[in-house]
């Protein structure tokens, strides 16, 4: 029987969400200060607006909701789902006042698209955008690539709903048993990075001839876009506007960076190197890259479009690494990847992002550790076949620690494997509907769906509406992984057919 959910349930996730709103609130403020500071006053406002309008409904909801309810896993898992779709109506305000949006839509799909660190973009001239707006389009890069969920869990929230959040967010391993903690480490690991990661961009910037003043600027934003596995920046050309292969290779350990665990950041700081060689993503990651790029390069080599190591090494593989990483960033205009790119090696490229990085870091896409388990789950049937029918055998696999494969994660990590091709099908299907290829929809789709970011030029302000509502909601449950969208459609389900 379903149980309808009763005004406890609903103020239980109307609070924590009312403390994820207040967060985003209080961020809005950075590039308001800096909008006053740099004379864009109109700007300025417009966060000072937004601000006050995204507090004031956090306060709302932490005024008049009781706080001594009990926030189970369910309500956890309700709040990460709500809050990922609720966070960009707010962040697009600043985004749509900027008058750079032909519509309120343009902009959600730009927040939408930044706090999921998806890197697509519909804005018109970004090349004469306001730098405090521009920093606010890295900004939800930052808070949705930590996690909107973390930074609500580092300030605010505890007991068993902290988990429901934390694994509604996209995220399994905990880096310590405590969720909240957790949360902490993760945001400190990632403000350390900052420090460093920043600092090697500027002097890069500095080397390929970028004024300081803006150097700086171009530093903060691209490291946010490259550890945060984004792909927006600043300027509307993108990294090849730079022309130099330092600051293509500075961006390019971050975007790696950021495509790693935050487990894994954590067991490298506690000195145990090992970790990795052992971890069974690490390892697959490793050859996944070698074996994608070697793929681009007979594509490409066959098409014609570079003949020596040079451009391949410069061009070729960094769309992989950025593919990968689920970065987006690209040193190539979109449209060669139609235009010179040929065949294979687009679908080099689109297999890289469908298959995306480790679990537990800030990309997106299916993540190598579920092939991994699955590759193992039939390593393991393979080999039972060939052993006597009273044979007992047990297949581990090395992530974190060594665990035991049962069969209960290998249907999760299958389930979800196949819901992801559905999901860059069902985008694909859409875009062939509004007349484009199958590889140019199938390349847009997976984009989107593994919040990569990378475009052939279907993305932009003159998109079809239906196109651009899909791809936000690819955008949406992506990120999600799934798991608390079902969940919200079973809650859903619940408080339409369920009993009191």
């Amino acid at each position: 029987m379903l149980f309808r959910p009763d005004t406890g349930d609903l103020a239980a996730i109307g609070l924590n969400l009312s403390r994820v709103l207040l967060v985003v609130a209080a961020v809005m403020l950075i590039p308001a200060v800096l909008g006053f500071a740099l004379g864009e006053t109109n700007d300025a406002l417009s966060f000072v607006i937004a601000a006050a309008l995204t507090a004031s409904v956090g306060l709302v909801g932490e005024i008049i909701l009781p706080r001594d309810i009990d926030i189970d896993w369910q309500h956890g898992m309700m709040v990460a789902a709500v809050a990922w779709l609720v966070a960009p109506v707010f962040g697009a305000v600043p985004l749509h006042l900027s008058g750079h949006y032909g519509g309120f839509l343009d902009a959600y799909f730009d927040a939408m698209s930044g706090f999921v660190t998806a890197g697509l973009a519909v804005i018109n001239d970004l090349d004469h955008l306001s730098d405090s707006v521009n920093l606010w389009r890295h900004l939800m890069h930052f808070l949705g690539g930590q996690g909107l969920m973390l930074m609500a869990l580092s300030l605010f929230a505890g007991g068993g709903g902290s988990v429901g959040m934390y694994v509604g967010e996209g995220r399994e391993d905990r880096i310590v048993p405590n969720v909240q903690r957790t949360a902490q480490i993760i945001w400190r690991v990632a403000l350390v990075y900052a420090l460093i990661g920043v600092t090697l961009v500027f002097i890069v910037l500095i080397g390929a001839g970028v004024a300081p003043a803006r150097a700086i600027f171009h530093a903060i934003n691209l490291w946010i876009a490259a550890f945060d596995t984004g792909g927006f920046a600043p300027n509307a050309a993108g990294i090849w506007l730079y022309h130099s292969w330092s600051v293509e290779i500075a961006l390019g350990i971050f975007m790696v960076a950021g495509a790693l665990s935050f487990a894994l950041h954590y067991q490298l700081w506690q000195r145990r190197v090992g970790e990795m060689w052992r971890n069974i993503e690490t390892r697959l990651f490793a050859l996944s890259i070698l074996g994608v790029f070697a793929v681009a390069c007979v594509g490409l080599l066959r098409a014609g479009t570079y003949d020596s190591v040079n451009p391949l090494m410069r061009r070729a593989f960094f769309q992989v690494v950025s593919a990968h990483t689920g970065t987006g960033f690209s040193n190539i205009p979109g449209r060669l990847f139609v235009t010179d790119w040929g065949l294979l090696a687009p679908a080099a490229v689109v297999l890289a992002m469908g298959l995306g990085a480790m679990a537990g870091s800030t990309a997106g896409g299916i993540k190598l550790i579920r092939l991994g388990l699955v590759a193992k789950a039939i390593s393991e049937q393979m080999r039972r076949l060939t052993l006597p029918r009273s044979a007992v055998t047990i297949q581990t696999y090395h992530s974190g620690t060594r665990q035991v494969l049962s069969d209960q994660v290998v249907r999760s990590a299958l389930t979800i494997l196949l819901l992801y091709l559905v999901l860059y099908l069902f985008g694909a299907a859409v875009g062939l509907f509004y007349g484009y290829t199958f590889d140019q929809a199938m390349f847009e789709s997976t984009s989107a769906a593994a919040a990569v970011g990378l475009s052939i030029g279907i993305v932009g302000p003159t998109m079809p509406v239906w196109l651009k509502i899909t791809y936000i909601l690819q955008m949406w449950i992506g990120r999600l992984e799934f798991v608390a969208v079902l969940a919200l459609v079973g809650f859903i389900w619940s408080a339409y057919r369920g009993r009191v």
